[in-house]
This record gives C-alpha cells, sequence and structure tokens, in this order.
C-alpha cells in the first residue's frame, strides 16, 4: 500500500486515541503502519533531504493539525492524549477528517486564514508565480519539493550555460570541481596536470589526494550526442596504457546504458559523470553558482521547556 498523505492519517490516528489513554509517537507511528499496511521498506522511505522517513513526517503533522484544532493534546514530551473536543468528533462518526473538517474549530481557522492571507500577500508582492500550497502533502514536504523544483531549474540552466561555452572555460569548470570535491591537490597542481586540450575535452591525470598516493586519469568531452560504448572502451585501453586503475569520463550530454553495463563489468574502475550530473556537483560544491537566500528550518527543542 501506498505511504498515506497526512490527511488521510488524522482520522485513525485520532481513533487510536479513542481510549483517552496517554500515547507516545512511536505507539502512534507502530499502529498506524499496521492500519495502512505498510512494508518495511515504505516506514524506512525518506524525504528527498535524507533527514526524516516521510511516513513519520507525515504522522508528525498530523497530530499537529489536529493539535491546533484541539482534537488531541500533549501532556508530556512525545505523549500526548485525546481531547474532550476529540472524544465529541469521533461520536459524531465522521468518514474523514481533513483540513476542510477542521475548519469548523476557530482555532485552526484562525490560524489557517492567517497562512493563507501570508501566501496572498507574497504572491501579490512577488514577480514571479505563486502556486497555492498542495493540501495533500506536508508544509516541510512542500518546502522540500519547491527546493527540489528549484534545484532542478538550475541544473538545467547550468547545463545550457555548460554546453554554450567555450573549450576552455570547460577545462576551467572540470578542474575547478575536482578541487573543490578533494582531488588534484592545488588548483594550479590539478590545471597543470589536466591542461592537455584537445577534441573540444581534455585529457590527463589528476592526484587522487593531495599527496598523490594514487592517480585518477580524466577524459572530459563537450558533446551534445550520447556517449556510446566505443567511446568508453577506448578510454578503458588508455587507461591500461598508463598502468592506471581508475578514471573519471566527464560529458556535458549522458550515456548509453552499455556504457554502464561495460564499466560495470571490468577490472579498472570508471566512474561516468554526464551533465546532469555534472552540474548538480557544480551546485553541491558552489561552482558557478552563488547562494541567493538561507532559510532555516526549526523545530521546538523539547529539552529547553522541561522543567525539573
Amino acid at each position: 500500500m501506498a505511504i498515506p498523505d497526512f490527511q488521510s492519517i488524522m482520522l485513525p490516528l485520532l481513533q487510536f486515541c479513542a481510549d483517552s489513554k496517554e500515547h507516545t509517537n512511536r505507539d502512534a507511528i507502530d499502529h498506524l503502519a499496521i492500519v495502512f499496511d505498510l512494508s518495511e521498506e515504505e516506514q524506512k522511505e525518506l524525504l528527498p533531504s535524507g533527514r526524516q522517513a516521510i511516513f513519520h513526517n507525515r504522522v508528525a503533522w498530523a497530530r499537529a493539525y489536529m493539535k491546533m484544532a484541539k482534537l488531541i493534546e500533549n501532556t508530556q514530551r512525545g505523549v500526548f492524549r485525546i481531547t474532550a473536543r476529540g472524544n465529541d468528533v469521533l461520536q459524531k462518526k465522521p468518514h474523514k477528517i481533513d483540513i476542510s473538517f477542521l475548519m469548523q474549530f476557530p482555532e485552526f481557522a484562525e490560524r489557517r486564514k492567517a497562512e493563507q492571507n501570508k501566501l496572498k500577500k507574497k504572491k501579490d508582492e512577488s514577480t514571479t508565480s505563486i502556486e497555492a500550497p498542495d493540501s495533500s502533502i506536508t508544509p516541510e514536504e512542500q518546502i522540500e519539493v519547491a527546493y527540489e523544483n528549484l534545484k532542478d531549474n538550475l541544473t538545467s540552466e547550468i547545463l545550457s550555460q555548460l554546453k554554450d561555452a567555450s573549450p576552455s572555460f570547460f577545462e576551467k569548470v572540470v578542474v575547478e570541481v575536482l578541487v573543490k570535491m578533494g582531488y588534484g591537490g592545488s588548483r594550479k597542481d590539478a590545471g597543470e596536470a589536466i591542461g592537455k586540450s584537445g577534441d573540444e575535452g581534455i585529457d590527463g591525470i589528476i592526484k587522487e589526494d593531495r599527496l598523490g598516493l594514487d592517480i585518477i586519469y580524466i577524459q572530459a568531452k563537450k558533446w551534445e550526442n550520447t556517449v556510446s560504448r566505443p567511446e568508453i572502451q577506448k578510454f578503458a585501453g588508455a587507461l591500461q596504457g598508463k598502468r592506471a586503475k581508475k578514471g573519471i569520463f566527464i560529458t556535458t550530454s549522458d550515456f548509453s546504458r552499455s556504457c554502464e553495463e561495460y564499466v560495470a563489468a571490468i577490472d579498472s574502475k570508471i566512474i561516468l559523470i554526464d551533465g546532469q550530473r555534472l552540474a548538480q556537483l557544480m551546485i553541491d560544491f558552489n561552482v558557478g553558482v552563488t547562494t541567493e537566500a538561507i532559510y532555516e528550518l526549526k523545530r521546538v527543542d523539547a529539552d529547553y521547556f522541561a522543567e525539573e
């Protein structure tokens, strides 16, 4: 079964609390995983950031929204129970509890209205289109989805710039990325090692570490067409000719499936970096990009509020 959205979790979560006893977050997650028949893999599936499981995040937001509507309340850190209002709701046997249902409660409606007013103000002030948030995913997921969309757009823009750049500039980018990743020693060392340009690309060697305990053979191609298996076979042959065990093949295009199958089957370790991955590495290691804004996502420090 697919991981349910956080609104679908609300009613089963409230029903779990119907005994009016105190319950922990862990107990609720374990119970709801059984209710929704989630596999171990589904329970472990992470948000794009990799910081939290999707299901845990959605249970937490279902709990937070119902707490906002005064259907449940916290009794201590990580422990909650149903309220009198929550019991009244269950007695009416609703088919579903979602955001629309919670709007009948003034505390929730006031908070929701404030959020919508902020979004409207942002939209009025912005010169770009702002879409209404998807109510089927949690606010944290909305942030992560927006971040991934922005990163995808930036990746496409970087790749377009790389394809339009001169071979010498492409050489500079490759050197900069490898140095930022910790290869090649200094930028001067790396530039001298792989500065032999030709065939709209670069060929040469670079230190795997600052001490030069091992070397990596580099080939980079500023191409439009998909790189085919014969090109990788020639590169593997070049590695053998230089008695090198490791190589990196970088391109602004992509690789055929047969290329990936070939490098997986040979003894030499060859890493294939296509245009998309190169652009993503540039973002990750701040090459050719600048930080426009930083947003910190914070949560309550429960230990701070724990009274002795």
